[in-house]
């Protein structure tokens, strides 16, 4: 084999290896640079030899033609649905079944999650991905095999020892909740119609004519079952999925009867709320495969299966008013007043209304009692009026013609579902960039949230990021409730943002559709700003990950005028508008280590925490699971804390957590 052939075939190997350690075990091993390089040299050298590029290379999972629409494709095995269990007594009810069924034999069940997403079959030649398809009507599903390639934690290739040469596994794609609720927030303010739920998100995602859509909207994947099971046990398949590279729930529960699964249910109703995705249930299956042939199915529901949902946690109460908040890129959101009740451990007294469709649909009115939860246990939302209660005078809601910031024309243009304030001036738009330029996510600036931005707002201080640069202490000691220790911890705050990087600053300067990730990517891909304001839309789109869109708001934005000259105010004031290079710490011992941070620390934000535990090579998580090696607690940790002593897990404060580093 030539040196370059051999080279290529390690840079492969090597990128599923790190793949396989990031998406599924969550435990990645190099950092994103060391990552891109090997990317980029694998792509080098299959541009220099387009005849070696296969389909399981890791650079195939973006991209492809856009499709003109989904074949339809047979699965080698049905997949069945489920029949629904909602109490105990309906889980006893059926057991009592499978063992009438099985004359008296003792039956063990596994359980694991009811993941909300879409089912998916993956059909694997010889270990590599040949089709995907989705559940269809169980028979017949449409082949989405493009789509699915680009979900990082679906195998293209598997690993462990000699597979079988033909394999058809069962999972189910998901958004994760974060992504769910990202998702909607971008299409909010593009004035797209919004997603209801994640496994209305993650369908909608797949079934994307354009596979480089798909590949943007950060979906997953967890295997759950074989089509046709060779091993003794449901439990021993689901140990060789994970050999083989696939995702799978890793504390699934085998249980010697029905009422130890009945008793893990309430073990897993709390657990189930760190998971990074939504379920809505548990499904219970018959653990011997041997039991499962002889049971059989009904229709199209196997006997030896069922899923246990759980109730949605929901709360009445009253719909107060309904006010219209206008956000940084202009859209217009009402936003719901409600009595204030319990949901979800949390008091509710607020939920977004999206936008007027959502209210017409709905049939949201001033007055009413509705019914509200949160989506993905996460977001506030009116799930539905209670008509029949009500009152007499409850008042339709009209959304306003013009801004309630500044009386500009408000206006509704043709296919999109938000409403936007015609005034690129508009006060709010300042505002709210201001804010936003300050969060913790963008420059991080201690102190300034939206009640101190609105001070200095209506004082005259500020009106673009620049003039937070320019703020004087003598100037801050006049506002309400700022005295001259404040004024100086606000200052160098501030003075402290200048040094945040290139990464930071793009997505603080509020571009559309730049969110965390395509700042990052950008900021690597150009290095410094200058050179970023000068690529063209061709230049852009050759990035992965940035499409069409991203492309021409980013080159949009760098043509205005203004924009241009807050670019040179900003460097004026000596902000860093270059990304730096994170050196990781050798002999660290957090190198290669999984750890949450949870509680107020003394002597470190939650950002400056986080950037050292990165910077050392750790992964930080926001959730305690069993992959966890360190929780690093300080005041107020809370219920993070409590699960890490479950567990078992390391747990350190600010001291240790430094000796470590």
């Amino acid at each position: 084999m030539d040196a370059d052939r051999q080279t290529l075939e390690q840079l492969k190997e090597a990128i599923r290896q790190h793949d396989y350690a990031y998406y599924v075990l969550d435990r990645p091993k190099v950092l994103d640079s060391e990552y891109d390089e090997l990317m980029r040299r694998l792509r080098e050298l299959e541009a220099r030899h387009p005849e070696w590029v296969t389909p399981d290379s890791p650079t195939q999972r973006v991209g492809g033609a856009v499709a003109q629409g989904f074949a339809a494709v047979r699965h080698k095995t049905a997949l069945l649905s489920l029949a629904n269990a909602f109490s105990a007594q309906d889980l006893r009810n059926f057991d009592q079944r499978v063992r009438q069924l099985l004359d008296g034999a003792p039956v063990e069940y596994v359980l694991e999650p009811k993941v909300d997403g879409l089912a998916i079959s993956l059909l694997y030649e010889n270990g590599l991905l040949v089709q995907a398809a989705t559940r269809g009507d169980g028979e017949t599903g449409e082949n989405v095999t493009s789509n699915v390639r680009t979900v990082r934690s679906v195998p293209l290739q598997l690993v462990g020892e000699a597979p079988p040469a033909l394999l058809d596994v069962r999972g189910e794609i998901y958004m994760p909740k974060r992504s769910f609720a990202k998702l909607n927030e971008q299409r909010a303010a593009a004035g797209e119609a919004l997603f209801a739920n994640p496994r209305n998100a993650a369908a909608g995602s797949l079934r994307q004519l354009d596979p480089q859509v798909t590949a943007g909207r950060e979906l997953g994947l967890l295997a759950y079952a074989l089509g046709e099971n060779p091993f003794a046990t449901h439990a021993d398949a689901l140990e060789a999925l994970r050999t083989w590279g696939f995702p799978v729930y890793p504390h699934y529960k085998v249980c010697s009867d029905i009422e130890q699964a009945i008793a893990y249910i309430d073990e897993f109703a709390v657990a189930r709320q760190a998971l990074p995705y939504e379920t809505d249930g548990l499904v219970i299956k018959v653990n011997s495969t041997a039991q499962q042939q002889a049971l059989g199915a009904t229709g199209k529901d196997p006997r030896w299966a069922v899923a246990y949902k759980f109730p949605a946690e929901q709360a009445e109460t009253v719909l107060e008013d309904i006010f219209v908040q206008v956000g940084r890129t202009g859209v217009l959101t009402p936003v719901a007043v409600l009595q204030p009740v319990k949901l979800a451990g949390t008091t509710v007294s607020r939920a977004s209304l999206h936008n007027e469709d959502y209210i017409r649909d709905k049939d949201i009115r001033i007055g009413d009692t509705v019914l509200v939860q949160k989506a993905g246990e996460i977001i506030p939302e009116v799930v539905r009026v209670l008509t029949e209660r009500r009152a007499a005078n409850a008042a339709p809601f009209v959304m306003p013609a013009t801004c309630p910031e500044c009386d500009a024309p408000a206006v509704r243009l043709e296919g999109e579902a938000a409403t936007r304030c015609t005034n690129p001036h508009c006060p709010a738009l300042g505002r709210e960039g201001l804010v936003h330029y300050a969060s913790r996510n963008a420059m991080d600036i201690e102190n300034l949230g939206p009640a101190v931005v609105t001070l200095l707002w209506n004082a005259g201080l500020v009106r673009t990021p620049a003039d937070y640069y320019r703020l004087r202490a003598e100037q801050l000691v006049q506002l309400e409730r700022m005295g001259d220790k404040s004024a100086h911890n606000l200052l160098a705050a501030i003075e402290a943002s200048k040094a945040r990087g290139l990464e930071r600053l793009l997505f603080a300067l509020g571009i559309r559709f730049v969110g965390v990730k395509a700042a990052k990517t950008l900021a690597q891909a150009f290095g410094d700003i200058r050179r970023l304001a000068q690529a063209g839309q061709a230049e852009l789109t050759a990035i992965p990950e940035i499409g069409p869109r991203i492309a021409e708001s980013v080159v949009t934005w760098f043509s205005a005028p203004e924009n241009q000259s807050l670019i040179d105010e900003l460097a004026e004031a000596g902000v860093v508008m270059q990304a730096s290079a994170k050196p990781v710490a050798a002999q660290s011992a957090l190198a290669g280590k999984t750890i949450v941070i949870t509680g107020t620390l003394p002597g470190l934000s939650r950002t400056e925490a986080i950037e050292l535990a990165e910077n050392a090579g750790a992964k930080v998580a926001s959730s305690v699971s069993k992959k966890t090696d360190y929780v690093l607690a300080g005041e107020a940790a809370g219920s993070k804390l409590d699960k890490a002593k479950a567990l078992g897990i390391a747990i350190i404060d600010e001291a240790a957590f430094r000796a470590l580093l």
